[in-house]
């Protein structure tokens, strides 16, 4: 996580869990001491958004921004201006949820200019279980797509293999291979594995990435 860019822009297609895993990386820069922002973009959305756990992310230290608009249960296409400081500022460390399709992507537009080229990553979070992701051919058609459409490149890949709290170590290796193809084709590299805590003693030690362990913040105990 050192070794990115100051300003990080998460992307991923509707439920590949993308929200969860910038609530998660925004939480562990905060454990690491650092000025944590997370701004929340996701105008597509209506579940399980970053800034529905606003009060929780600040009291872990992470500073949180969404629409200006306090109705969490809306979609309002509004985003607050408060967005421009952390690009700004930097003091901070900054993590964009951005919506998951070339809709949300677009609500990037407006702050193309603050992203330069060696000066932001973009990381595409890929979960191999969801039916317009499971073939390398999808997946690079949807990232030349919100890469279009957001002006910005992507630069890491996430395996965010996932069923919720039914995941397998099965399902993170299929990932992870899928993962792989990608990293092969594009040149992009496979950044970081996500995983729920539990299940990072089972994986095997020599994965290629990171491994982010998470926790659901997103979904309540009840929610399977």
């Amino acid at each position: 996580m050192l070794k990115d860019k100051r300003i990080r822009i998460v992307i991923g297609h509707y439920g590949s869990g993308k929200s969860e895993f910038s609530v998660n990386y925004a939480v562990k820069l905060a454990e690491m001491g650092r000025k944590v922002a997370l701004a929340d973009l996701d105008i597509v959305n209506m579940y399980f958004r970053s800034r529905e756990k606003a009060k929780e992310m600040e009291e872990l230290g992470v500073k949180v921004i969404a629409s200006h608009i306090n109705t969490p249960a809306v979609e309002v296409p509004s985003i607050a201006a408060e967005v421009y400081a952390p690009l700004q500022d930097n003091s901070y460390d900054f993590v964009i949820d951005v919506g998951g399709d070339q809709v949300g992507a677009r609500a990037l537009g407006r702050y193309v200019d603050y992203f330069k080229d060696g000066e932001y990553d973009m990381f595409f979070v890929l979960n191999a279980n969801r039916p317009e992701t499971q073939s390398v051919d999808k997946v690079l058609e949807y990232m030349i797509k919100i890469q279009d459409v957001s002006r910005a490149r992507i630069s890491g890949i996430v395996n965010n293999t996932h069923l919720l709290k039914a995941t397998s170590v099965e399902d993170i290796l299929r990932g992870q291979k899928l993962a792989l193809e990608v990293q092969d084709k594009t040149g992009i590299p496979l950044r970081y594995i996500s995983v729920l805590e539990d299940l990072i003693p089972d994986l095997p030690k020599d994965l290629e990435g990171e491994i982010l362990p998470i926790k659901l913040f997103l979904r309540d105990e009840w929610m399977l």
